[in-house]
């Protein structure tokens, strides 16, 4: 499989036998501008969306006429399981910024979870139910998501064998967010890929965790 980053929460993953999926897309020029990334202009079998924000659902924006998943429960599109767990985009319970799902599925044998713009630590009752976690595609950011620190909990927590950060300060992404330095600091294993895109198959996962920064495509 492969996992190319847009940019913001908005990933491409495709699968080796061609099925493309595309989590959260992003409004170009939402928010006054601050959502500054060009418009994705590849084609989707598939379409997650973890919350109804601007610059997470914009799922008119993308070609293909593909199928979208959306909320909590199981889903099946393309011959793909999802599995959506209910969370939330701020630390009141919804009070703040409403309701956020978090998406597991398998792709080739690699256990993805997108977290969408999850903004609480989470508990051990929630580690449990999400299951194994092979790839995690994590906010990083604060104010809007989990902060630098927050992130780092819920990593060791969920114990992923692969964390892509996300929703972190880029130069297109007009947001008062963190850049992910801070998120760096003090890890062990970090990659900083050079590149939007990377491969993964289940027999090349690395251990223990391993954290792949990847360069947004879409600046």
């Amino acid at each position: 499989m492969k996992i190319k980053w847009y940019g913001h929460a908005s990933f491409l993953i495709t699968s080796d036998d061609g099925v493309k999926i595309i989590t959260d897309p992003y409004e170009p020029g939402a928010y006054d501008g601050g959502i500054a990334y060009k418009p994705i202009e590849d084609a989707a079998d598939i379409v997650t969306v973890s919350h109804d924000h601007a610059d997470h659902n914009y799922v008119q924006g993308i070609k293909g006429n593909p199928a979208v998943v959306k909320g909590p429960g199981s889903h099946e599109a393309g011959g793909i399981s999802f599995k959506g767990y209910a969370t939330f985009h701020d630390p009141s319970e919804g009070a703040e910024r409403g309701e956020n799902t978090m998406f597991v599925f398998t792709v080739d044998g690699v256990t993805v979870c997108h977290a969408g713009d999850l903004g609480h630590v989470l508990k051990a009752a929630d580690a449990e139910a999400l299951g194994s976690i092979d790839v995690l595609l994590l906010p990083i950011g604060g104010v809007f998501t989990l902060d630098p620190g927050e992130a780092t909990e819920v990593m060791n927590l969920l114990k992923p064998k692969v964390l892509i950060p996300m929703h972190f300060k880029t130069p297109a992404c007009g947001f008062p967010i963190a850049d992910v330095a801070e998120f760096l600091e003090g890890k062990s294993s970090v990659e900083r890929v050079g590149t939007p895109e990377i491969s993964l198959s289940k027999d090349s996962l690395p251990h223990p965790i391993h954290v792949a920064v990847l360069e947004a495509a879409n600046l």
